[in-house]
């Protein structure tokens, strides 16, 4: 049996649990399995900007890729919030409050003939400040504020440079965020 640390929650589309399962076969067989994306925002000069990062290169999959400020699954039993709070913290050091933006359903064929079939929860939290940015390097070896425009522009012209949710992730955080 495989630990709860490395077990991903099994869902349907509806996002009601059917199972549990190792993260890595997950993968492999394309199961549907909830997952969350956080995104830290902030504001300069009237332009909305989100902290990326640079997967790590020792990632199962997308590694060296960039993607949202963090990304994972919650273990068996957890919620879904309480682990986005708990890996932004693990993965970037920071610890701020997230709402619930919306979720979705996306397939996409991976490198590692891997397969990412997730029901993703996109968190946001919105910071004023400079905050202080402590990188996990088995899970991050960079970062950066980009501006959110030139991010959805740039990942149409280079989507080779980011992970296959990062573009949904980011039309989330426009309708949720910046659209209003």
């Amino acid at each position: 049996m495989s630990s709860p640390h490395n077990s991903v929650i099994l869902v349907d589309e509806h996002d009601n649990e059917i199972g549990t399962e190792e993260k890595l076969k997950a993968h492999e067989l394309g199961l549907l399995h909830r997952a969350f994306s956080v995104c830290v925002l902030r504001k300069q000069n009237d332009a909305w900007q989100i902290l990326l990062q640079q997967r790590a290169h020792g990632k199962y999959h997308s590694g060296g890729l960039w993607t949202n400020t963090c990304c994972s699954h919650p273990r068996p039993g957890e919620q879904t919030l309480h682990a986005a709070e708990r890996r932004l913290k693990e993965e970037m050091g920071i610890t701020a409050p997230l709402i619930l933006a919306d979720s979705f359903v996306y397939q996409a064929s991976l490198d590692n003939n891997l397969t990412e079939h997730e029901l993703d929860h996109v968190f946001i939290a919105i910071t004023n400040s400079d905050i202080n940015i402590i990188l996990n390097p088995d899970e991050a070896i960079d970062y950066h504020w980009i501006d959110i425009v030139h991010l959805h522009q740039d990942i149409k012209k280079h989507p080779e440079n980011y992970t296959a949710w990062l573009d949904r992730v980011i039309e989330i955080v426009w309708s949720s965020v910046i659209g209003t």
